[in-house]
């Protein structure tokens, strides 16, 4: 009898063994992808090291099971988990790192725009132009409350990076350990905010309609051809879509499986009728990237603009956004800056779009960025997260919205207090507490 038991536990263990190994072998593709494109960029653009990443970035069940080759004379990550689900990715110039998947190395790896390194010389230059604080006191402003809601922030969530904007005038800043200034740090979603800025500037140059069809051919001979470039924006597409990054989804297959991530986000069948559900896809932001993308005659032209006419013109020198094997940006999720660009962003639309008499977007667009999505409940403009019905500030101002990404990276944007409040770091759910900081960053201003 006890032999028998015993065989039976036998049995049972192995069998469960047998089950997680092929659980995770179906789905490491999803995991090394996501450890050999992170340790690629932090070490390639942010010049950070592969144990600083593994231990901070990618320490949680199943990534931290990859195992990580870096070639630093190739500039290629290669991650597999015990020989399954290899991927590589590869860094090239100005356009960062982009994992291989069906596309050959060769390929992938000449690609560059040089245009992402041409830059002003700013360093006489007074903040936002330049990095350079000027010397004068905000008589509104109690420092001591400020620093102290600043320092309060550093030591929640493993926080890396604050940084308060304050009009055009003066900032305050502090990085955690291994960050400063200069480091590029990842801002996740953030870049879909991006996304519908660049469409802002198209649109503004009667480029592209908001209310027509979005003008993709593939669309043209279904039910798809209804979509508008607004359904798309504000996330009510109809599109089939499951934004899941813990399991095999549309949203996994597109980052970590495709090559040509716009191509496949494209090929998704509608599932309901525009503007009838609000759905949160980072699939359908790439859409958004594409259909940029095709307004260019070329990849090269396409990359400058993003470079020359977006990037440099407000001063985010250091900013490199990631495009896929393809040359598409990745305009759901792979946006690289140093805090202070992220803060010029956040500056531009506290500006109404306008770049010190400059106009970038249009303060109409800046007024339908912040257009509450249909079905959204409040939470969603276009590309941007809402505030207006204190979802996520219940003690914040109303007008406060923001470019959000995974982990808690944040660029708010408050335009009755003249604030713009960034922070970054690698928080879980509970880690930080967002409505105190801002509530406390916000009460500072008197």
């Amino acid at each position: 009898m006890f032999k028998k038991v015993i065989i039976i536990i036998l049995v049972v263990v192995l069998g469960a063994f047998a089950y997680l190994a092929k659980y995770l072998i179906d789905r490491s593709t999803i995991f090394t992808g996501f450890a050999a494109k992170n340790i690629a960029s932090g070490i390639f653009i942010a010049d950070r090291t592969q144990e600083s990443i593994e231990s901070l970035d990618i320490n949680f069940f199943p990534v931290n099971l990859s195992n990580n080759v870096v070639d630093m004379e190739n500039k290629t990550v290669t991650s597999d988990f015990f020989g399954f689900g290899q991927q590589v990715a590869v860094y090239r110039d100005g356009l960062g790192c982009t994992l291989l998947a069906d596309f050959d190395l060769d390929e992938v790896k000449n690609q560059s725009a040089k245009s992402a390194y041409i830059n002003l010389d700013t360093k006489n230059e007074y903040w936002p132009k330049g990095s350079k604080n000027r010397n004068i006191t905000i008589n509104n402003v109690n420092e001591e409350k400020l620093n102290k809601a600043i320092d309060a922030a550093m030591a929640q969530g493993n926080t890396r990076a604050i940084l308060i904007a304050y009009d055009t005038l003066i900032k305050w800043e502090k990085y955690g350990a291994g960050f400063n200034e200069n480091t590029p740090i990842l801002g996740w979603s953030m870049s879909k905010s991006i996304t519908s800025s660049l469409v802002g500037m198209l649109v503004k140059d009667n480029k592209l309609e908001l209310d027509a069809s979005a003008p993709i051919d593939e669309w043209k001979n279904d039910e798809r051809n209804n979509i508008t470039l607004k359904n798309l924006l504000q996330m009510n597409s109809g599109l089939k879509w499951v934004e899941d990054y813990g399991d095999i989804s549309e949203a996994t297959i597109m980052l970590y499986d495709k090559g040509d991530i716009g191509k496949y986000a494209i090929s998704v069948p509608a599932e309901k009728k525009p503007g009838e559900e609000w759905y949160y896809s980072s699939g359908t932001t790439n859409i958004i990237q594409e259909i940029i993308k095709r307004q260019f005659d070329n990849k090269q032209n396409y990359w400058d603009w993003v470079y020359k006419d977006f990037f440099k013109r407000i001063g985010m020198n250091n900013t490199i956004m990631e495009t896929d094997a393809a040359g598409t940006f990745i305009g759901s999720s792979y946006t690289y800056a140093p805090a202070q660009d992220w803060a010029r962003y956040g500056l531009l639309y506290l500006q109404n779009g306008i770049w010190f008499g400059d106009t970038i977007i249009t303060p109409e667009w800046v007024n339908f960025t912040k257009e509450i999505a249909p079905n959204s409940e409040g939470e969603y403009g276009a590309q941007f997260w809402l505030n207006q019905g204190g979802h996520e500030l219940p003690d914040g101002p109303k007008d406060t919205y923001f470019a959000d990404g995974y982990q808690g990276q944040r660029v708010y944007i408050i335009p009755s207090k003249k604030l713009v409040i960034v922070r970054f770091g690698i928080s879980k759910k509970g880690e930080f507490d967002y409505n105190k900081f801002v509530s406390e960053i916000v009460d500072s201003f008197e």
